[in-house]
């Protein structure tokens, strides 16, 4: 299959400026494509990542991947369809520079991926240059027919936003001319954005510069949710706000309705290999080789073959119970979205420390789970009523971890 043939087959291809043009051109040398991110925050979320995969795709059909970090355009924030951006200070806008074009070097390694930053040549640039090299070629009837624009007619647009377009076909232009990019790549909601890009440079250029344009379908779950959405709370690529075992959680944890289309879309997996995970699922949808596999590819391109068997290992160590030998950032990483309660240092009766925890609703609750064997303190078993609970002998004096039954797990923090 060739790359458009391949995105069909993955479902991630939502629309492209002109697919035959676009085949020619890369039948006839090598090309570059390009992602562009604004560095709206310190790290990329899984929403980011979706058209990043494209991008690799096109390198790996031997394309020249070149990547955006847009200094220049993130200091003004790509229109939303609702409201206006809060503008980020210079400060906060260098911080995420670094953060994020740290993370797609890791993601894109060095074989040959160019990163670049708008405000190389946008911030260069004089008003009255951009108004006459530019904002002359632009329609202002086509610019207000833009989505994203047209949606915000009712509420009102600022110029600043208004004119965003316009820095984002310059940088295609930009890219063309320097770096023999004929190709821009972003989610289906960049059409409008990167459409004004072609168009730029059919100007300049002229009609039959080979310049095109594809977007990707937006990505939702079998239920119609928005990927990467979970309760609010976005999937980061940075470990520091996102651990490598949630992620890798997260990829385990898809339905099996979603875990074949997640395959197809955030793995480079053959289409003999996903089809064969594929009659897995369907003939033996508990075993969760799918989802295992799923999680194993995804957290391997985005943090490494390390992070795979360390999470790997920590999901062992939970299942089978044995959690006394987890570090405390193990334990901060893992047990963060379990129910948890504050415990002072003092040593407490478990019976006293379970009730004061809310663990158990009352003491003759506690004493007959404490009897049963149903209660476990820092992975050890503990049957006596009469036990002490020490809470600052495990974990470096930091959390006390509990666990109820088989699988309900409390976090204390020792305070």
């Amino acid at each position: 299959m060739n790359f458009i043939e391949d995105l069909k087959w993955r479902g991630a291809l939502n629309q492209v400026t002109d697919e035959e043009g676009l085949l020619k051109t890369m039948a006839e040398g090598q090309i570059g494509a390009y992602v562009g991110t604004d560095p709206t925050a310190d790290s990329l979320h899984l929403g980011h990542l979706i058209p990043f995969m494209v991008l690799k795709r096109f390198q790996n059909a031997g394309g020249k991947a070149v990547i955006i970090v847009g200094g220049a355009t993130g200091s003004i924030g790509d229109p939303r369809p609702t409201t206006e951006r809060k503008l980020l200070s210079e400060e906060q806008l260098k911080r995420n520079e670094q953060g994020i074009a740290a993370q797609v070097t890791k993601l894109f390694g060095q074989n040959g991926t160019k990163i670049v930053n708008n405000a190389d040549w946008l911030n260069t640039m004089t008003l009255p240059t951009f108004l006459r090299e530019y904002g002359k070629l632009f329609s202002i009837n086509v610019m207000l027919k833009k989505d994203v624009v047209a949606s915000r007619l009712e509420t009102g647009i600022s110029y600043t936003e208004f004119t965003y377009q316009i820095l984002q076909a310059i940088d295609f232009l930009h890219l063309y001319q320097e770096e023999n990019v004929r190709l821009e790549i972003g989610g289906s909601d960049q059409w409008g954005n990167i459409t004004a890009g072609v168009d730029l440079i059919h100007t300049i250029e002229g009609p039959e510069a080979a310049a095109f344009g594809l977007t990707i379908p937006l990505m939702t779950d079998s239920t119609g949710k928005k990927f990467g959405k979970s309760e609010g709370n976005a999937i980061w690529l940075n470990a520091d706000k996102t651990s490598p075992y949630t992620f890798y959680q997260f990829w385990y944890n898809q339905a099996d309705a979603d875990v074949v289309k997640y395959l197809k879309y955030f793995t480079f997996l053959s289409k003999e290999e996903i089809e064969a995970l594929e009659k897995e699922v369907q003939e033996n949808p508990g075993a969760r080789l799918g989802q295992k596999r799923l999680a194993e590819e995804v957290t391997a391109f985005v943090h490494g073959e390390k992070a795979v068997e360390e999470a790997e290992a920590l999901s062992k160590a939970l299942f089978s119970g044995d959690v006394a030998e987890l570090t405390v950032q193990q334990i901060k990483d893992v047990f963060s979205g379990v129910p948890g309660f504050e415990t002072a240092k003092k040593k407490q009766n478990i019976v006293d420390f379970l009730v004061a925890a809310e663990i158990e609703k009352s003491k003759r609750q506690a004493r007959e789970d404490v009897t049963n064997g149903a209660i476990r303190i820092n992975g050890e078993k503990v049957t006596d009523v009469e036990t002490e609970i020490d809470p600052s002998s495990a974990y470096e004096g930091q959390y006390v971890l509990v666990r109820r039954g088989k699988k309900k797990y409390f976090l204390g923090t020792v305070k």
